[in-house]
Formats: C-alpha cells, structure tokens, sequence
C-alpha cells in the first residue's frame, strides 16, 4: 500500500518517525509530511495553540498539497489525532482513496459525503478527552451512513496519544496491540 501518515498536534515526532518505518517494514511505502514546519512539541496543549496559529485551513491546504503528487496511485490515508482529522478529510473527498487509518482522531463529515465501501479502522484511548462516547457513537452511525466499512478499536486506560513512547500518555500494550491490528488492516487492503 501507499499510504499518507499525518503527523498529530505534537508535530513530526519521532514516534511518527518510528510508525512510518514499522509500516515500511511491512512492506509498505509511506509518505509522512511535516505540517508544522520543523515545528514540535511535548504537550497536545501546545500543540494545540500553535495550529490555532497557522489555522485549521492552512493545515487542511498543507495536507492536500503534501498527498496530491500520491494521490493517483490510490492512497490510504493515516494519521494520528490532528492527523487523523485531516486523514479522514482527503480521504473522504477522493475517490481513489483505499483506506483511512484513523489514530487517536477523528473529524467533523461532510453532509455531502459518500463513499463506497471505504475500509476504515479507528483505534481510540478509553476513555478519550478529545473523542467522547457520544461522539464517538455519531461518528461512527455517520460513517456507516456514508458508505464506510468502519471499524473502531478502544483501548481502556490509555491516554490520548498512547502510541508516542515520549509522552506521558503512552501505554506499550495498547501500541503494541493497536500496530498488531493496524498491520493486518492495512494487509487486508
């Protein structure tokens, strides 16, 4: 597969960096763009002003321009929280996409929105402070609505951004079992 993996709120961490060549060695070839410019950070809060900073459509418009050259060969698009998002955005508005691997994230559907069968997997903290029950539960009804083939996966105890290892909220079972899953998703496109 060819897969688009979006950096979440902290930037292109190295964790982002280590997702990226757990998926090659499976075989996979990934693209991961930097759209905060080099910028990184250690808390989602701070993370959090600076994309209020550059403004949710610049980083919509930096996405689309980093998977537009990729976009022909038939993307599955990947992201973590803030990635997510923006994952499930340019996923859901093409047609060639052929999948969407949501991590830690999900995003606002468009009323306009249809898609065909499109794979979906969501792998979500347990709770999540970003990614409520109730909100989780729309998403989900929504994306079946749409035409997706949605799978969501909780991880009880873990923190939101549970797969950086140099976060506070990383939980090692929940990554491990999450990438377990994720790699047999991303097999079965």
């Amino acid at each position: 597969m060819n897969i688009v993996l979006f950096h979440s709120t902290c930037g292109l961490r190295p964790a982002v960096h280590a997702a990226a060549g757990r998926l090659r060695d499976a075989g996979h070839t990934v693209q991961v763009p930097d759209l905060f410019e080099g910028r990184t950070f250690g808390t989602v809060a701070e993370g959090m002003a600076f994309k209020e900073e550059v403004g949710s459509d610049e980083l919509l418009k930096r996405a689309v321009v980093a998977a537009a050259p990729h976009s022909d060969e038939g993307l599955v698009y990947a992201g973590f929280s803030l990635g997510g998002s923006l994952a499930q955005n340019l996923a859901l508005a093409d047609e060639k996409a052929r999948g969407l691997l949501l991590l830690h994230g999900t995003s606002d559907i468009a009323d306009n929105a249809s898609v065909d069968g499109l794979p979906v997997q969501l792998h979500v903290a347990d709770p999540d402070p970003f990614e409520s029950h109730d909100w989780l539960t729309a998403w989900y009804l929504r994306m079946q609505r749409i035409g997706a083939d949605v799978e969501v996966h909780r991880y009880p105890g873990a923190g939101h951004l549970y797969t950086d290892p140099d976060l506070p909220d990383y939980d090692a079972e929940s990554d491990e079992r999450t990438w377990q899953t994720a790699l047999g998703f991303l097999e079965s496109l």
